[in-house]
């Protein structure tokens, strides 16, 4: 009595399993058996439960071949199988070595522990490294983790998901917000996010707002709109012979000298700048030479302010 008591218990809960997985998919949440299901690696923690018989039940730690070893029954190979389809094997094992009978089997399995699968975060954020993944998280959620992205980071996030790595995922988001906020996206154990260095150009020199201007977006940013987000010249400056320095394959520099005040009259035209770009303002009353304007140009480096300034 006792035993069809539990038999009884035990079909109850399956059922509420059954109806819990049917109602996240409608949901919207992956079930168990969608394709971004976790898949089991080597050194997880696994937590089989059969029903009715305790004995079988246990945790199993996956060891380097990928296998566990489950009472009565031995090595069963679960590496790279969701939950579900461990619990399916589990039971096909039970069967065939006569440990259960086919009727009255009911497993469940539970990863209850990611041993090696992290979450590598990586590119333009202020903390890259292997960040601990117990289960599903969202894309904000492990950006936030990994303390934001920088302001040379690139408007999307490139997403590859452990169990589809040969097609990533590249997701957009605004930058302009006080605080950028990622898509909903959900990231799982093993997978791996690269946050993208945005193109940077340089104005230094007699501006008004010297630094480097974030190439939104793959939009065009030309020298007449970036002298425009760096306020202008400043008093005496000499915009009719700016310097355009620009980083050429091999690493060698060239300067091309730029008037800007021929480019706003519309009697020069107006040149697109490239990743790298330093536009250099002299003031009226220095004659630099090309290679004290590459020199003082190069040095900026990194102390210069990055400004995300929106622009058409």
């Amino acid at each position: 009595m006792a035993k069809t008591m539990r038999s009884l218990v035990a079909i109850a809960v399956l059922l509420l399993l059954q109806a819990a997985v049917g109602a996240a998919q409608q949901a919207g949440t992956p079930a168990p058996n969608s394709a971004l299901a976790l898949k089991v690696g080597a050194g997880d923690l696994i937590e089989v439960n059969v029903f009715d018989d305790q004995d079988l039940s246990g945790r199993f730690r996956v060891d380097e071949k990928g296998d566990i070893v489950i009472p009565l029954a031995g090595r069963v190979h679960v590496e790279g199988l969701t939950a579900a389809e461990v619990g399916a094997t589990v039971e096909q094992r039970y069967v065939e070595t006569g440990v259960l009978r086919t009727a009255g089997v009911y497993t469940t399995v539970f990863i209850a522990e990611y041993a090696t699968q992290g979450i590598a975060v990586s590119g333009e954020v202020r903390s890259p490294g292997l960040y601990p993944a117990l289960g599903v998280r969202m894309l904000n959620d492990v950006i936030t983790a990994a303390g934001g992205v920088m302001p040379t980071a690139d408007a999307k996030v490139i997403i590859t998901h452990k169990n589809d790595p040969s097609n990533p995922v590249t997701a957009a988001f605004n930058t302009q917000a006080p605080v950028p906020v990622m898509p909903q996206i959900q990231i799982l154990p093993g997978d791996t996010i690269v946050v993208p260095k945005a193109g940077i150009v340089y104005v230094v020199g007699n501006v008004q707002r010297p630094g480097g201007f974030v190439l939104e977006g793959g939009r065009d940013l030309t020298v007449e709109k970036v002298m425009a987000l760096a306020g202008g010249g400043g008093r005496a400056a000499a915009i009719n012979r700016a310097h355009l320095v620009r980083t050429l394959e091999g690493g060698r520099k060239e300067d091309i000298v730029v008037s800007v005040s021929a480019i706003y009259k519309g009697r020069a035209p107006d040149l697109t700048l490239k990743d790298g770009d330093i536009l250099y303002v002299p003031t009226s009353n220095m004659r630099l030479a090309a290679e004290q304007a590459i020199t003082s140009a190069v040095s900026i480096g990194s102390s210069v302010a990055i400004y995300r300034t929106a622009y058409q």
